[in-house]
């Protein structure tokens, strides 16, 4: 990715704030923002644990809280910020929403579904596509991760 814009740094920053909401809960640490034209519409962190509800990934509590806010499941013209890339559940849901654009820090070599391990969000069989932009802010999406999962194993990280 190259230069984020102050607009994408901004809510990305919001979102790795959301990611250590996550991380203090015992959640694994990611944080997703959803923004229409400069203005937010939703946001939250993974919480399947505390909520006991496998779908409660950071992307879907953000998508639930905005398309409850404006009455639609439809959330055209939105931007998707989030400190990782989505999994497959995650990108149908952006489908479905009709999610514009989607801009991710650290990708996800195991289960990514927005170009690492699928390709969901841009997939020719689907009626709708997404921008992506991945690589935002990655140094400091990939380092809360790789220190959470460090400390969940009791080792040393080893960036």
């Amino acid at each position: 990715m190259g230069r984020l814009s102050d607009e994408d740094e901004l809510w990305m920053r919001r979102a790795l704030g959301l990611a250590l909401h996550a991380r203090d809960a015992g959640e694994v640490p990611v944080g997703a923002v959803l923004v229409r034209a400069g203005e937010l519409w939703g946001e939250g962190w993974n919480c399947p644990i505390g909520s006991s509800d496998p779908s409660a990934h950071a992307e879907i509590v953000a998508l639930r809280r905005a398309a409850a806010r404006v009455q639609n499941y439809r959330l055209v013209d939105t931007t998707l910020y989030v400190t990782k890339e989505p999994c497959v559940m995650c990108a149908g849901a952006i489908v479905h929403a009709r999610i514009k654009r989607v801009v991710f820090g650290v990708r996800d070599t195991k289960a990514g579904a927005a170009g690492s391990v699928f390709d969901l969000l841009r997939n020719d069989n689907l009626n709708h596509h997404c921008e992506i932009e991945a690589g935002a802010l990655e140094p400091d999406c990939r380092a809360l991760l790789l220190d959470f999962f460090a400390s969940r194993r009791g080792t040393q990280d080893t960036r």
